[in-house]
């Protein structure tokens, strides 16, 4: 049976990806995004089956609002992603606090909003998928990204909870950790803070680090997501990228060896 996607971010990068996956599938969804327009000829090549619906998610009565016109458009909804977000580049100390606050209202509280406003559609139909994408760096923060990891590293917790809390409906949450696609995350989507020049060395040094290589295309991530809705049992938490997994697993690994190195510190106390 064909099913009904509500995918945020939905008109560029992995929300455009996955829009046309699924729609090539047979589904139907259900496109979300502050500007709809870049979905105009995917939606003059699949009329029936999508439906493109502007909302900011920042905006927590749109985003209810927009919850309600995305059930009513096919009657259910089978796969909510939380894919919406935006990107603050730079050192801590140089944001603002607008920027900041501008931040999580994107990447935390869009998401937040959305998972709030969708639920009791799958308690009430017994069931349903969310999939909340972060990112492979959710483990810990990293400079000139730290803000950024933060918002993701938030919604990762607040996802785990959601995920015990609802699975007594029959609804079944997994946190996508993406690894670094061609999303133009870092270019359309990015906000920069105003360099401090106490930091232009180290910033230097991890621009060259990085490099130009912006990724692999989003749709390269597309086939693994929709095997990811196939699971009848899926995971908690998916890391998606090759390159992705062996640095989270290596991230892992030196963790737990400098929680050891200081073990003996640890055990002093009880608790």
């Amino acid at each position: 049976m064909d099913r009904v996607w509500f995918i945020t971010g939905a008109s560029r990068g992995l929300g455009r990806a996955f829009t046309e996956a699924a729609l090539q599938a047979g589904d139907r969804v259900v496109g979300a995004a502050r500007n709809v327009e870049p979905l105009t000829e995917l939606a003059e090549q699949y009329p029936d089956d999508l439906v493109r619906l502007p909302v900011d998610v920042t905006d927590r009565v749109a985003v209810f609002a927009a919850a309600e016109q995305a059930f009513a458009a096919f009657g259910r909804l089978d796969v909510v992603v939380n894919n919406a977000g935006a990107m603050l580049l730079g050192m801590v100390e140089e944001a603002t606090e607008a920027q900041i606050r501008a931040h999580f209202d994107v990447n935390l509280f869009g998401a937040v909003w959305v998972t709030q406003a969708v639920l009791p559609y799958l308690r009430a139909q017994g069931g349903g998928r969310i999939l909340q994408v972060t990112t492979m760096g959710t483990g810990g923060g990293f400079p000139m990204v730290g803000l950024y990891a933060a918002g993701k590293s938030a919604l990762d917790s607040v996802s785990e909870a959601v995920a015990m809390e609802a699975e007594q409906f029959g609804v079944k949450l997994t946190i996508v950790q993406m690894g670094g696609y061609d999303t133009g995350l870092f270019t359309t989507g990015t906000t920069m803070t105003t360099p401090d020049p106490h930091y232009q060395q180290l910033r230097d040094k991890l621009i060259e680090m990085w490099g130009d290589d912006a990724g692999p295309a989003p749709d390269t991530a597309a086939p693994v997501i929709m095997e990811l809705v196939d699971l009848p049992d899926p995971p908690r938490r998916l890391i998606v990228g090759t390159g992705s997994f062996d640095m989270v697993q290596q991230d892992l690994q030196d963790r737990m060896a400098k929680y050891r190195a200081w073990e003996h510190l640890s055990r002093k106390v009880p608790g």
